[in-house]
């Protein structure tokens, strides 16, 4: 069976700062009519940087859905014009302040697939240097250090719960583990 649906029609619905909502209408693959709600997005990037004594920075802060603190790699919304490893390196001096350096690609994760069409690029990168953090005007954050091996503790623990975070926590550690970075 070919698992494929074909888009008969879109209707937007909302197009806000960073979402775009529509309700499509799909053809199944048994020829079926049916709806689609997809929440459209620019799409996101995530670095996991590492320093010398193999601690991973993270940012921690409030995450309004949620209605808690986040504890978070540095990450972002991409921005048009850039590429996504641009994107991170912004989003990786305006958080935490550092300039990374050895990045290297860590793949594609698909948040949630079942509405959404947002997907995050993963990096890792060494850290160069650390100076002074810049986050944007509505962006209130800590800036915490975490060992890896901590950080997978955490991940296990679910004292991780962004999954992105773990994502590229696990992918880090298991490619340290491997000589690979």
């Amino acid at each position: 069976m070919e698992l494929y649906e074909k888009t008969l029609e879109s209707r937007d619905i909302f197009n806000g700062r960073v979402l775009h909502i529509m309700v499509d209408k799909v053809e199944l693959p048994n020829g079926h009519i049916s709806e689609r709600e997809v929440v459209g997005h620019p799409g996101g990037v995530c670095i996991a940087a590492l320093n010398d004594n193999n601690e991973l920075y993270f940012v921690r802060q409030h995450r309004y859905p949620y209605h808690e603190n986040v504890l978070e790699l540095p990450a972002g919304k991409l921005e048009k014009g850039s590429s996504p490893l641009e994107n991170g390196i912004r989003e990786l001096k305006e958080e935490v302040g550092a300039v990374g350096k050895d990045y290297r690609f860590l793949g594609e994760l698909y948040p949630s697939p079942g509405y959404c069409a947002e997907i995050i690029h993963l990096y890792f990168c060494r850290i160069e240097s650390i100076g002074d953090d810049c986050p944007d005007d509505d962006e209130f954050l800590n800036v915490e250090k975490i060992h890896i091996d901590k950080a997978v503790e955490m991940v296990l623990n679910n004292e991780i719960k962004d999954s992105k975070t773990q994502t590229a926590i696990l992918k880090t550690a298991l490619l340290l583990k491997k000589g690979v970075l």
